[in-house]
């Protein structure tokens, strides 16, 4: 993790969307942004998605698989092995289908997977979804992922 000038308890949680494509970006990113309580970063690539993960404090992940360089299989890996981030919700929304890719969605570590296309209305009740068992799942008293 890399060195931040507010601790993470006291950073605005963060929705991070990695995807590559602009237009399905964009509506994730004009999705997810009703959702109170957080910011929502969009990025293109794993690698940007990893550089703002070590200095945010990332409380979901929305990710695509197919990334240029760093795969969305390999970025959700690279998360689950960060203890900060090894309970992290991850959504992937891909258009990769299929009963193997969403095998290996699950083993990689993803909690919930939406098939492209997409509702937004869709993508953003999974996300608060995950984010209220993630809550629920910390305890009363133990921070704030949502207002």
């Amino acid at each position: 993790m890399g060195e931040s000038s507010c601790p993470f308890f006291l950073m605005t949680p963060t929705i991070l969307i990695v995807e590559d494509t602009d237009e399905c970006r964009d509506t994730l990113e004009m999705s997810l942004s009703k959702i109170s309580g957080v910011i929502v970063r969009a990025v293109a690539t794993a690698e940007e998605a990893l550089a703002h993960a070590a200095t945010e404090w990332i409380c979901a992940l929305v990710t695509d698989l197919a990334l240029p360089q760093m795969s969305g299989f390999e970025l959700i890996e690279t998360v689950r092995n960060q203890s900060i981030y090894s309970e992290l919700p991850v959504l992937v929304v891909s258009g990769e289908t299929g009963e193997k890719t969403r095998e290996r969605v699950a083993a990689a570590g993803a909690n919930a997977f939406i098939q492209k296309p997409f509702s937004p209305g869709q993508v953003r009740n999974e996300v608060i979804r995950l984010l209220e068992a993630a809550k629920r799942k910390q305890g009363p008293g133990s921070g704030t992922l949502m207002k």
